[in-house]
């Protein structure tokens, strides 16, 4: 008797979340810990997206990521890594992902994220899975929660502890 071939198709289906995770919210941990449900093996993969300035460097964002997934139980072997450039299909491809898991807040959300989903099939074949945010997270994106932040708003209930301290000495800095 031959022992089984092994290959990619033995490897485990690894899904990838990306983001730009500036900063990680609590929407962000939900999406990726559903797609943890999902896929035995998921990458959290902070993006840079060099058209947006953003509040955290790219390998801090990763830091404070990796830190708030090892946290909690739902999310505790999920790996996180940075994009450094390229198309996110080249990624994909490096790493043997079958799957990009991305959140829906709302339609403008699929609105932008539909044609990037079709055109990494296109390219690659890479499917795209669609989450619709909880009702609790809906409201919440990076951008938002900067804007109150650095009006003295209170994020508490939007990121994850870890996160409101690093946020508020780059926004005092």
């Amino acid at each position: 008797m031959t022992a089984p071939a092994t290959g990619p198709q033995d490897a485990p289906r690894l899904a990838v979340c990306p983001g730009s995770y500036d900063p990680v919210t609590l929407g962000h941990v939900d999406v990726i810990a559903r797609a943890a449900v999902l896929f035995p093996a998921v990458v959290a993969a902070v993006v840079h997206n060099p058209g947006k300035a953003g509040l955290f460097p790219t390998d801090e964002r990763a830091e404070l990521l990796r830190q708030v997934l090892a946290e909690d139980p739902r999310t505790a072997g999920v790996r996180v890594d940075v994009v450094a450039g390229g198309l996110l299909v080249d990624y994909c491809r490096e790493v043997g992902a079958v799957a990009v898991v991305k959140g829906l807040r709302g339609g403008t959300d699929f609105a932008y994220e539909l044609p990037m989903a079709l055109m990494n099939r296109h390219l690659t074949g890479l499917e795209t899975v669609f989450l619709p945010g909880a009702p609790r997270y809906e409201h919440i994106s990076s951008s938002l929660v900067k804007e109150v932040a650095r009006h003295g708003g209170d994020v508490s209930d939007l990121v994850p502890p870890l996160v409101l301290g690093p946020m508020a000495r780059r926004l005092a800095g």
